[in-house]
Parts: structure tokens; C-alpha cells; sequence
């Protein structure tokens, strides 16, 4: 794996006479309908491609919350909002070209593959996915895309208290209820989120909120019906089903925007975001937990996860310069991944 000054200032890849130019390589190269699969350079962002696709009734549907790039997110192993019903990027990623160290060129299912089965041979695509860089450089990823859903909805339900939401949550997931996205979030990040969008999340008493359970399948009513009957049964409330595009995109943009609304609680102070994945049938002792944890140490950590899946977020909010705080943040954190 060679590098060097690229035509507009980028590095090179280079591989036996083939120069990789890595400031320049944002196409999409190819576009398999059929095959629901597309072919794309490091540079191709996760919008970019949907918007790409927007006319061909397909889309990739991982979503971290950033504007990513595609073999970054393959790199990293991301996850997102959509886990709970498209997965991870693991198995979204159906080829990898790679540069290896010693500058070998390696496809790791093989040049021009695109077979969703991979029961021959070694599956190296799943072993580069999440490797981080450490194996090699991804130059090219082949993805595998999904027919967009036929109706979609987005609904806010608000709960007494943190273990009611996520145990409603479980509930949900337990009942074979079709949806894409549930998302969590505590009564400090739903208070933050609701000051900084502008939007109001919920009445007098609420005090958490599960935000977001979106249907893919038609017709959704059966399940909306459902889902409503467990929220009521867990003490929510405030269900209003919001179906027209703008209407949804107004919500998750409240929910993506959880990261800023964290930072304005302490205006100047720096933050921190942790990551945890744990069993679903422990998710609501471990939310409980954490908040008395972060009660009993004096902290500021509003909570935001994509729950169905079992991962969370706490967003510790700091003054990098007191030390005392700092120290207090690395001993939650430390207690947090225990």
C-alpha cells in the first residue's frame, strides 16, 4: 500500500500500475435493480445515495444520524435508528474492494460478486466490516438495497417513567409489531430536544418518551392498534400518527438533532458520548441504573437510543477544565462499561 501527493492534493492508492486517487472518488459505479445492489467509492455519502436512488423504489437504510460515508460506515460496523428491522452494516455490505498493507488488491467475495448467500469459502466481507482500518483500506463496497416501504408512520408516546417506555419497548418488539425505528428518550434529553426544536413532547407529568416507531408494512392500522394498546397498558400517552413525509421528517429531525440539544443544557461544555448494547430483557434494569447512577455522581446525561435493538446512548455534558468533573465522568464511564 503505497501513498503520495494525489492530482487535486488526495493520497493514492497504489496497486500494481493502478492509482487510486482518493480525493476524487465519490461515483456511484454501478446499479443493479434486479440485483438490489449498488456499487460505491469511499467518497459516497449515505444521502447521497438515497437521493440517488430516489426515483428507483429502493433505498439503504442504515442511518447512524450523520451524513457518513458509505465504506466508512462498513469500516466502522455502523448501526442506526434502523437496526431493529434492516440490521447493522454487516450484513448490508455484500462485496469489499480492499487495499491490503503490502499493496495488494483483495475483492472479498470476489471481483464483480454480488451474491447475497456466502456459504463458500471464507466470508472476509463480514471480517473487514468493523475492522477499523486495521486489514486494509476499502476503495469500493457493493451494498445490498431495500424496496422502500409501502406506507410509513411516526408516532410520540410519552410515559410516566423511564422503565415504563422501555419496557413498553420490549413489548413491542415481543409482539412481532412491523417497524423500522424505535427510539428512546429520557425526561432530560426529551425536555432538550422539545427547547431546542422548538416542539413540545409531551404534558404535565410525562417524564420519558419513546419517540418514533415507524411502520413499513400496508395496511398499518392493525398494527398501530397494537402498539397503542401496550402503550396504554405501560401508563403512555399522546399517541398522534403522523404520515405525511413533512410531518415525519419534523419529528426525526427533533430526534437527529439530540446531540446539539445535549450541548445547549451547558452552554461552552464539552461532551462525551458513550455507546452500550446490551440483551433486550435486561434494557430497562440497565436504563433504570444508569440514570441513578448519573443522579447519585452529579452528572448531566441525557439518554437517547435506538432501543429496539438494545443500544443506547448517555451524552455526559462536562467542563473539560474542572477536574473533578472530568474525573467523575471517567469513573461513570468506566462503571458504564462494566
Amino acid at each position: 500500500f503505497g501513498t503520495g501527493t494525489g492530482l487535486e492534493g488526495g493520497v493514492n492508492a497504489v496497486q500494481g500500475g493502478v492509482c487510486f486517487d482518493l480525493s476524487r472518488m465519490d461515483a456511484i459505479t454501478e446499479l443493479s435493480l434486479e440485483d438490489f445492489s449498488v456499487v460505491v467509492e469511499p467518497g459516497v455519502t449515505r444521502k447521497a445515495l438515497n437521493n440517488y436512488l430516489r426515483d428507483t423504489g429502493l433505498w439503504f437504510p442504515v442511518d447512524p444520524g450523520a451524513d457518513a460515508s458509505l465504506c466508512g460506515m462498513a469500516a466502522t460496523g455502523a448501526s442506526g435508528t434502523n437496526a431493529v428491522r434492516y440490521g447493522t452494516m454487516r450484513p448490508n455490505v455484500l462485496n469489499l474492494r480492499v487495499v491490503l498493507p503490502d499493496g495488494r488488491l483483495l475483492h472479498t467475495a470476489g471481483p464483480g460478486r454480488q451474491a447475497r448467500k456466502r456459504a463458500a469459502g471464507y466470508d472476509l466481507t463480514s471480517l473487514f466490516v468493523g475492522s477499523e482500518g486495521t486489514l486494509g483500506f476499502l476503495t469500493q463496497a457493493t451494498l445490498r438495497l431495500h424496496p422502500l416501504p409501502e406506507a410509513t408512520a411516526v408516532t410520540i408516546a410519552t410515559f410516566p417513567s423511564v422503565r415504563d417506555a422501555v419496557s413498553c419497548t420490549v413489548q413491542v418488539l415481543q409482539a412481532a409489531v412491523p417497524i423500522a425505528r424505535i427510539e428512546f428518550l429520557d425526561e432530560v434529553m426529551a425536555g432538550a430536544c422539545s427547547r431546542y426544536s422548538g416542539m413540545g413532547t409531551g404534558g404535565p407529568g410525562a417524564r420519558a418518551v419513546c419517540l418514533g416507531l415507524l411502520w413499513v408494512r400496508a395496511p398499518p392500522q392493525g398494527s398501530w392498534s397494537l402498539a397503542e394498546d401496550m402503550v396504554q397498558l405501560n401508563g403512555g400517552r399522546g399517541l398522534a400518527w403522523a404520515q405525511e413525509p413533512e410531518e415525519r421528517r419534523r419529528l426525526w429531525a427533533m430526534r437527529h438533532s439530540a446531540w446539539y440539544a445535549a450541548l445547549a443544557l451547558r452552554p461552552g461544555c464539552q461532551g462525551y458520548s458513550t455507546d452500550v448494547c446490551v440483551p433486550i430483557s435486561r434494557l430497562p434494569d440497565v436504563v433504570v441504573e444508569t440514570q441513578r447512577d448519573l443522579q447519585d455522581c452529579g452528572l448531566t446525561g441525557p439518554m437517547v437510543g435506538h432501543v429496539g435493538d438494545g443500544n443506547f446512548h448517555c451524552i455526559l455534558v462536562f467542563d473539560a477544565q474542572d477536574s473533578a468533573e472530568a474525573q467523575r465522568v471517567h469513573a461513570f464511564t468506566e462503571r458504564l462499561g462494566r
